[in-house]
């Protein structure tokens, strides 16, 4: 082990109510683009940009072309978890970790086996008759054509957060009152670009700051310790001990 990986296995043996804060960088491992890496969404070619077809404006104006995108590139259901979200879970089953907050919509956490996770963007796998209410699960999205249509007649939405949506209120407290009741904070797998996401560390007040990311951050000098490199990677070697 690196000085710096001892460091963090010494934190968690000392810790009893981690909260692990994520972004994209956590699944990538797993086979699903990161937004704003060398070859993610934001640097390949559509007829819009991502940030506009993923936004609240243009799915009620061109709904049929945001679920062409959104089957296209949104939906990862072949993707498994990887070691970062296998050992989030066991430090969660160890008693140590508290929660995980996500910046992502792809449940793999849920899929490793964490039971309390806020998912600040909402899930693909939750879906909803904006008309009735009416819930779809995420295959009946992936193998509808066109805009997918409740038995109702409502348009079913993914319970996503889009640009120009708030997040949910409920959530949003849930990873506001976890962060600010950490003894550790791990951040992982994020450029702590997106807000109001990347500011909910601003409640955090416990003993140390974790940062593990490939490429620096803006909170790089607020960080008690910072890793460089794959999350899975470094988060993989980690013993769980409870």
């Amino acid at each position: 082990m690196s000085e710096e990986l001892n460091t963090l296995q010494q934190w968690i043996d000392q810790s009893h109510s981690i909260v692990f804060f994520g972004g994209a960088g956590v699944s990538t491992e797993s086979g699903i683009k990161d937004f704003r890496s060398v070859d993610g969404l934001y640097n390949q070619h559509y007829q819009w940009p991502p940030e506009e077809i993923l936004s609240r404006t243009f799915f009620d104006h061109r709904p049929e072309e945001f679920y062409r995108f959104y089957r296209d590139k949104m939906l990862c259901l072949d993707a498994k978890p990887n070691p970062a979200h296998q050992k989030l879970a066991q430090l969660e089953q160890a008693r140590k970790l508290r929660s995980v907050v996500t910046q992502n919509i792809d449940g793999l956490h849920q899929a490793a086996g964490s039971k309390r996770v806020w998912e600040l963007h909402g899930s693909v796998h939750r879906n909803y008759c904006m008309k009735c209410g009416k819930s779809y699960p995420v295959e009946w999205i992936r193998d509808s054509k066109g805009v997918p249509t409740c038995s109702c007649g409502g348009t079913v939405k993914p319970d996503v957060v889009l640009y120009e949506e708030s997040l949910d209120s409920r959530v949003l407290e849930g990873a506001v009152n976890d962060i600010h009741r950490a003894d550790l904070l791990i951040i992982g797998g994020t450029s702590l670009a997106v807000y109001p996401a990347a500011g909910l560390i601003n409640y955090y007040s416990g003993k140390h700051l974790v940062l593990i990311n490939k490429t620096p951050t803006p909170y790089d000098n607020r960080a008690d310790l910072i890793l460089s490199g794959p999350i899975g990677e470094i988060l993989g070697q980690i013993e769980v001990r409870e």
